[in-house]
């Protein structure tokens, strides 16, 4: 065979590798388009009670998709539901097996590890709970995601002051996590520390505008601030008043 026709040859291949790649990346693609679609149509069942539906539609969206971690926790989500209301240990026995399925194709799924973490509680198992989230976090040191959701835990079972190391730790691995800012926040404002709680709020709406519910926090927050800070002044009793932060939205007291 000469030159030319190898040539020829060698780019035939080369095109039809190409078109092969692309046909593939297509077929990909196009799966989790459907089963982003059929996810998002069993949400919706899900908020409106249909449940057994909505399992239809997670299903489906696994088979569409194997390897989409959100079909499994969506399906494993309403089977902890439907089985909790029920008292179902099979469908709880089922869910447990789908979290870890979604955990296999995503290990920092957020809502997959709180979704466990509330499955094992349910079932007599906080212990197992409590290793999941901390073996998550011990491992990803950098990730606050992880040490929110410990400390949320923790919140939860009361030792508050936990939580509070956990969040703080949070903010440290990673300053620019709004989440984590919100999070420490709602728990200094739970805990009676009003002026640190209006802190993080403007710190984590500086992160992230897109937060109204922060938005109304801090309000609420400056006007209990100046109410106390009034009724100190109308007293005479300053030892303890603090005028209140005159810090705008978006900024920072740092």
């Amino acid at each position: 065979m000469n030159p030319q026709t190898n040539s020829a040859s060698h780019r035939a291949q080369v095109v039809t590798s190409t078109l092969l790649l692309i046909s593939m990346a297509a077929l990909t693609g196009g799966c989790k388009w459907a089963s982003n679609g059929q996810n998002a149509q069993g949400r919706q069942m899900y908020e409106q009670g249909q449940y057994t539906a909505a399992m239809h539609q997670f299903q489906e969206a696994i088979s569409t998709d194997p390897t989409d971690p959100d079909g499994y926790y969506n399906l494993a989500a309403t089977a902890h539901r439907v089985g909790t209301q029920r008292q179902d240990a099979a469908l709880l026995e089922q869910a447990e097996a789908l979290y870890n399925q979604c955990l296999d194709h995503d290990e920092h799924h957020v809502e997959c590890h709180r979704g466990l973490a509330v499955l094992l509680v349910d079932t007599g198992r906080p212990d197992k709970a409590f290793d999941l989230m901390k073996n998550w976090a011990s491992q990803n040191p950098s990730l606050p995601d992880a040490r929110i959701e410990l400390a949320r835990l923790y919140e939860e079972y009361g030792d508050t002051e936990t939580a509070k190391r956990y969040l703080e730790d949070a903010v440290q691995q990673d300053p620019n996590s709004a989440r984590a800012w919100l999070a420490l926040g709602k728990l200094r404002e739970s805990s009676g520390e009003l002026t640190q709680a209006l802190a993080n709020y403007q710190r984590s709406y500086s992160l992230n505008n897109m937060q109204p519910m922060v938005v109304e926090r801090m309000a609420a927050l400056n006007r209990q601030l100046s109410d106390s800070y009034d009724r100190s002044l109308a007293t005479g009793d300053t030892r303890l008043a603090q005028p209140p932060p005159t810090t705008s939205v978006g900024q920072q007291r740092y």
